[in-house]
């Protein structure tokens, strides 16, 4: 019998590449996303469906499981994909941002994993992937909300493994390091107010060499290709690392002081050009 994918955030970037990946593989896909009207390169066949499902709206996460299960008959594994990143000073973000970062990356995949979660012991178990980020565990300047939630969904994933793995759910942790997606441009939210002068040279420096850092990420289909992996294992591994940044950076954490880990960042990140 075809295995079945569901996949959040399929729009783009990381989400997009999966949605092809697995399809390349022979799965099942529902590739879901907020506008799948607006959609113009994946195309619906008889083992692709495009759906649409907002993670902030519990009433689209409902209808876009129910279209899966019509469709195909059950879902053997769910991608947590979608999120976005709010990148700034934290005084210059207001409240609202800060509660979207959350809502989208945080409540958003409880929401999509609560409503899943039923129709997994139904069937006897399912895979539960979770795209975090190496920023689940290790901090770089001007991202405190988006840690926050990557943080957040690290705890929240190590900790469920615990109750699911005995109704034979396997819970898996993604953690990309800089990949090339528009990750660093649609998918971000600069808030810094430049009248907070104070900061403005620490923002143009910092924003600069980390925007350069992600042109130098690993491409899309890397991750895509870790996610199907995580899948398919078999195993009950929880963490899965991205490219050579993240094996490399996540290793020096568990080595290193907060002091050093701290300089190495800031020798990198706020380096002067030229």
């Amino acid at each position: 019998m075809t295995s079945t994918v569901l996949i959040t955030g399929s729009s783009s970037g990381i989400g997009k590449e999966t949605a092809r990946y697995f399809h390349e593989k022979g799965w099942n896909v529902v590739a879901t996303m907020r506008t799948p009207e607006k959609e113009t390169e994946l195309r619906e066949d008889d083992r692709m469906l495009l759906a649409r499902l907002d993670v902030t709206d519990e009433a689209s996460i409902h209808a876009a499981i129910e279209a899966a299960i019509a469709r195909f008959g059950g879902i053997d594994a769910l991608v947590n994909n979608a999120g976005y990143g709010l990148l700034g000073t934290f005084e210059s973000m207001d409240i609202e941002h800060i509660q979207r970062q959350f809502e989208t990356n945080v409540f958003g995949v409880m929401r999509v994993t609560k409503a899943i979660l039923p129709h997994f012991r139904e069937r006897g178990g399912g895979v539960l992937i979770n795209v975090a980020s190496m920023g689940g565990r290790v901090t770089f300047p001007l991202y405190s909300p988006y840690h926050g939630t990557k943080w957040a969904i690290d705890g929240w994933s190590d900790s469920l493994q615990f109750e699911l793995r005995p109704q034979n759910i396997r819970v898996k942790i993604i953690e990309p390091g800089a990949i090339k997606t528009d990750f660093y441009d649609r998918s971000q939210d600069l808030q810094h107010d430049r009248s907070l002068a104070d900061y403005n040279e620490f923002v143009d420096t910092a924003t600069t060499n980390m925007k350069a850092a992600g042109t130098k990420g690993a491409p899309a289909r890397k991750v895509a290709e870790v996610i199907f992996r995580a899948a398919t294992d078999g195993s009950w591994k929880l963490r899965y690392p991205v490219g050579s940044d993240a094996r490399s950076l996540l290793f020096l954490r568990r080595l290193i002081s907060d002091r050093v880990y701290h300089r190495i960042v800031s020798s990198q990140v706020l380096k002067k050009s030229g």
